[in-house]
């Protein structure tokens, strides 16, 4: 073998490496968009007292961008399909940056408001883009043990921004914001390693009709339907449980941010053996064990009044949300042909963030209604119901996505 061929593989594997490891950090993006702030809530609810129904709004803070979301994800998946992947996702990750730090300077509840917004549609684009990439580069059980990895770096990433977002909102409720500039630092990496798919040759419309004809719609809606339902009852954790603690008499941000940081690290171990695990289990089957996790977790969650009890919780439900988000994204990628592939994945990242706005219109009536215990315990509740829905679809046999 000559000195030229050797240099091409080991070349190739660096840049595999290289890839990886870029989609990896655009990953980290989306745990910081939301859980990072977490822990500034109520001080933002405190600075901006004067503003009429700011109980409501200081939690908008955290969940306003899924609804910008779920406008634009699908919009970008589309736009992806028919013009191409990196140029959209190098602009998302600009946008990420300047309307996250944002946050560091505006004046007004308003104003942050609108930043947040702004944050959506850049977190609409990264989500819905990165998951069409991972499709496209990966296939098989390589995809299943990157999506376990992707996860499970995700829940990393969210340790430290999480943590960090709990010691900086001690400071001032500000800090946190800063956080967000990372973005800055991956774009050189993605432009640096990532490349655009080729995209199969379009033969005009009838193409088109063919690709959505193959589109199994059904299974496609079930998943969807679940990603909202999922992701609306796990966000009555980060938008409610700092005002939990307070409640309960434990009152330090920092204590907010340490139980999501645990909540993300046990996400993280879970996830990791999402790969082996897929790969002797159907997809139904590892949302039974997922679903079953969180609903322990919420019900354990109803009951902890001490911060050890908190952080017991936290990981049982993190454990659950580990194996169901990889679980979630191998579904729809699996649905998806390479050109439906952006759309499918913005439907599906549309459905999560949409659970995730409307969170707060769901759990804070029924906070004020019956109480954090009776929330926390109806929400495991819809959690075992969902489980017994996908245990039901497994023991048929009919969803082997």
């Amino acid at each position: 073998m000559t000195s030229a061929e050797t240099t091409l593989p080991a070349t190739t594997a660096r840049l595999e490496i290289g890839r990886k490891a870029t989609l990896l950090m655009v990953a980290t993006l989306t745990i910081m968009a939301g859980t990072t702030i977490s822990p500034s809530l109520p001080a933002i609810e405190t600075t901006f007292a004067n503003v009429e129904g700011v109980k409501l709004l200081s939690r908008m803070v955290l969940t306003l961008p899924a609804l910008f979301v779920a406008f634009c994800a699908p919009l970008i998946g589309g736009l992806a399909d028919r013009y191409g992947r990196l140029r959209l996702l190098i602009g998302s990750i600009l946008l990420y940056g300047f309307s996250g730090i944002s946050g560091l300077f505006v004046e007004s509840l308003p104003a942050l408001l609108v930043s947040r917004a702004a944050l959506g549609i850049a977190i609409g684009g990264v989500m819905t883009l990165t998951t069409a990439l991972v499709g496209d580069y990966f296939s098989g059980s390589e995809r299943e043990r990157y999506l376990g990895l992707q996860q499970a770096f995700t829940g990393i990433g969210g340790v430290a921004f999480v943590a960090a977002g709990g010691i900086l909102a001690d400071y001032h409720w500000r800090a946190p914001f800063a956080i967000y500039a990372v973005a800055f630092a991956i774009i050189p990496a993605a432009i640096a390693f990532l490349t655009e798919p080729a995209r199969p040759a379009s033969n005009g419309q009838a193409t088109v009709s063919l690709s959505e004809h193959a589109v199994r719609w059904l299974p496609v809606a079930a998943l969807c339907t679940l990603a909202f339902l999922v992701n609306m009852i796990f966000y009555f954790i980060p938008s409610q449980l700092p005002f939990y603690l307070r409640a309960v008499g434990i009152g330090a941000a920092s204590s907010a941010g340490f139980a999501l940081g645990l909540h993300n690290l046990v996400m993280a171990g879970s996830a990791l053996a999402y790969g082996r695990l897929r790969a002797r289990l159907s997809v139904p089957v590892i949302f039974v064990i997922g679903l079953c996790l969180m609903t322990l977790g919420f019900v354990l969650v109803a009951f902890a009044t001490t911060m050890p009890s908190v952080l017991f919780a936290m990981a049982i439900a993190g454990a659950g949300l580990g194996l169901t988000i990889p679980n979630l994204m191998s579904g729809i990628i699996a649905l998806a042909s390479p050109t439906t592939r952006g759309r499918l994945a913005g439907m599906v990242t549309a459905s999560m963030f949409i659970g995730h706005f409307t969170s707060p219109f769901t759990s804070q009536p029924m906070i004020e209604a019956i109480g954090y215990q009776e929330t926390y315990l109806a929400t495991a509740l819809g959690l075992a119901a969902l489980a017994i829905v996908c245990a039901v679809i497994a023991l048929n046999g009919k969803v082997r996505a």
